[in-house]
């Protein structure tokens, strides 16, 4: 009988911040594969005393892929623990390729990723109502090749995207280069989150001219995302802002037009 394997989207760091499918998923699990140098440990007390543990964080695809094939294959269930949600950096194809040849099941299993937990520990919104619609999530490296830059990616800013940036505070100096590079002025709003929902977060709040400066002084080198754009400096922007669609002049199928009394 051949087993199953999860992946499993365990969130930003928060363990409560798990979904409850994924919580009973490693309840039960009879393995558990899991990102030990981003994946919160204290998710692991809900695993059963006799399951068997693996820390990914000095594995191989290939080592991680043979350790879920033999699993499963014995018909255990296996739970492969992702920090954030899986679809996100998450190098969940490689995976899931793996397992498809070796006629392996799985399933996905959603979970919170970084940007998505940084506005809310600011707290802002990433979509910000007829200034900022789109949002855009990108990385910077300088081993890793890319299609497009965060350069190419500043000209969307310039005209309201938000642009969350991910493995880019060590390297936070080149970041702001590329983006002024792409348009972006001196007064442009940056907010730096460290870790977010973990007990040492910290929030950095500046602007281009003085991002970097700041996250120097707070030495911060890791785990952190880069949020660019207007919703960054909710202040800014307070008295702009209105959505239609609570709006008693916007009506729509679940709620006729409404005047409001003076």
């Amino acid at each position: 009988m051949v087993g199953k394997v999860v992946f499993i989207g365990s969130g930003p760091g928060d363990p409560e911040l798990i979904t409850v499918k994924a919580k009973k998923y490693i309840e039960t699990a009879d393995v558990i594969v899991y990102a030990g140098s981003l994946v919160n440990p204290e998710i692991l007390k809900w695993s059963r005393k006799d399951a068997e543990v693996y820390n990914s964080s000095s594995l191989t695809l290939n080592e991680i892929v043979e350790i879920m094939v033999k699993k499963a294959s014995e018909g255990k269930l296996v739970v492969r623990l992702k920090s954030g949600d899986s679809s996100i950096y998450g190098a969940l194809f490689e995976e899931m390729w793996a397992l498809e040849a070796a006629g392996i099941p799985f399933e996905v299993v959603p979970g919170i990723t970084a940007a998505i937990a940084a506005a809310s520990v600011i707290p802002i919104e990433l979509t910000v109502p007829k200034l900022s619609q789109t949002v855009i999530i990108t990385r910077a490296s300088l081993r890793v090749p890319m299609q497009g830059s965060i350069k190419d990616f500043a000209k969307m800013v310039k005209i309201g995207a938000t642009m969350v940036i991910y493995t880019g505070i060590h390297i936070i100096d080149r970041v702001v280069n590329e983006l002024k590079e792409g348009g972006l002025t001196d007064d442009t709003p940056v907010i730096v989150v460290y870790r977010a929902t973990w007990p040492e977060q910290r929030i950095i709040k500046g602007t281009l001219a003085d991002i970097v400066s700041k996250v120097r002084k707070a030495k911060i080198y890791r785990d952190s995302v880069i949020i660019v754009g207007l919703a960054s400096d909710p202040q800014q922007i307070k008295n702009m802002v209105r959505s239609s669609v609570y709006d008693p002049k916007h009506n729509h199928s679940y709620r006729p037009w409404k005047v409001e009394e003076d």
